[in-house]
């Protein structure tokens, strides 16, 4: 290889030449040239073994997505699929955002342009923008240039990834991408599927969620791209073709719900549909870097929430008061999990980000109290005397008063917890 001298160089002019093995040599500029449709080849592909952190509790404990993974985040107008984003884009411990806003309105992507630079990146303590490529095609633009968007995005991450970085896609959103197939489709005059799109659709979407992964590049070093698509069904009917597409091809669903976004809960992550299947996967990552028996106490939470969404709709027939202290403590349980837990608020100085290790003391706190409570309901203590110690209440509170780097103090509350209620079984007297 033949190198040019130290200096200043355009990107078109040639700064080395390279001879192969066959004696041909090639001319190497700062620009490098690929197309957009087809992946970049790498040497290998490795399994996806490492959280992608992203802060976000109900994310990294209940649907948690791999790095080099693929995820998607269906919800319809007003759900927070672009404020769920930045955080993503924020949080995530990625080096480098690739942000797709395809068909997005302008203002949207204004927002963006605006927003980025004025955020501090934790990381590098400098401008988020700084580590963010922003790939713009607004609705107004052509359709030919939506449809091309998503590849440029995905391009860009791969050329990263070859160097040895972690990248994530935002892209926002994948419908307006479906969209622009569409229309393009129908001006070719093909034959349409299923409302419109065109047949290809499928192939389309596992071409692109595809060329995500973990890999080893033919340098040596090793990389990733994961893949973030924010679907938007119309009138949240997560039965479309898009949606129901793009479900086949990823392995993490974040549903968001317009209930629970209306309800003033974020992320509005409904977790009775979501899912995620590299939860298994992780299993070594959570037992080194949190704690062995995580996986279970998530699974032990999971089974509360589902058994709520079974109470409820038996309450909203014959009525809660029916129901026993013991239903009624896994109403109260869920009920201060989800405002204590499941709920977020990215604009807290503490509760923006949540790492792992205090989302496990959250979940084993909550865990402690529903046992020791329905062990009091057992030996005939009503719930209302256990819910008169406030410790339900406390629980729902512990985000904000418990900093990221005081978990120590998740114990002092247990103590005091254990102790009150072992107060309560040794006072109480039923009444006659």
């Amino acid at each position: 290889m033949k190198l040019n001298q130290n200096g200043d160089y355009k990107a078109e002019e040639v700064v080395a030449k390279a001879r192969t093995l066959d004696g041909e040599i090639f001319e190497i500029a700062m620009i490098q040239k690929w197309p957009v449709r087809i992946g970049r080849p790498y040497r290998e592909r490795l399994l996806a073994k490492e959280l992608l952190l992203t802060g976000q509790r109900v994310i990294d404990t209940f649907f948690p997505i791999a790095k080099g993974g693929t995820a998607m985040l269906p919800g319809g107008f007003g759900t927070g699929k672009t404020m769920l984003q930045h955080q993503l884009a924020k949080w995530a411990n990625s080096d480098i955002i690739v942000y797709i806003g395809c068909g997005e309105r302008g203002n949207e992507i204004t927002e963006v342009l605006e927003d980025f630079p004025k955020i501090m990146d934790p990381k590098t303590k400098k401008s988020l923008m700084e580590r963010t490529v922003l790939i713009a095609n607004t609705s107004n633009m052509p359709v030919a240039a939506r449809e091309a968007s998503i590849y440029t995005g995905i391009t860009i991450a791969e050329y990263y990834r070859d160097m040895g970085y972690h990248v994530a896609i935002m892209a926002d959103s994948t419908s307006r991408w479906a969209e622009a197939l569409r229309e393009i489709s129908g001006r070719l005059e093909e034959m349409p599927a299923e409302e419109g799109f065109p047949s290809y659709l499928p192939s389309r979407l596992s071409e692109f969620y595809g060329r995500a992964g973990i890999v080893k590049s033919w340098n040596g070093k090793v990389g990733s791209v994961s893949i973030i698509g924010a679907v938007s069904p119309q009138g949240s009917d997560f039965s479309e073709p898009v949606t129901q597409n793009t479900k086949r091809f990823v392995h993490t669903f974040w549903a968001l719900s317009r209930s629970l976004a209306y309800s003033r809960h974020y992320p509005a992550v409904d977790w009775n549909i979501s899912y995620s299947e590299y939860a298994s996967e992780l299993q070594n990552w959570y037992e080194e870097n949190v704690d062995i028996d995580f996986l279970d106490l998530r699974q032990e939470m999971l089974k509360i929430l589902e058994e709520e969404n079974n109470l409820l709709e038996i309450a909203r027939v014959i009525g809660q008061d029916v129901l026993s202290d013991s239903k009624k403590l896994v109403l109260q349980i869920s009920k201060s999990f989800r405002v204590g837990f499941l709920q977020q608020s990215a604009m807290h100085e503490i509760d923006t980000f949540v790492p792992v290790k205090k989302q496990y003391e959250m979940l084993k706190t909550i865990l402690m109290i529903y046992e020791r409570a329905l062990k009091l309901i057992e030996k005939g203590i009503p719930i209302s005397e256990i819910m008169n110690t406030g410790i339900l209440a406390e629980y729902e509170r512990l985000k904000f008063q418990i900093k990221n780097d005081e978990l120590e103090k998740f114990e002092d509350y247990h103590v005091s917890v254990k102790n009150r209620l072992k107060k309560l079984e040794e006072s109480y007297k039923p009444h006659i």
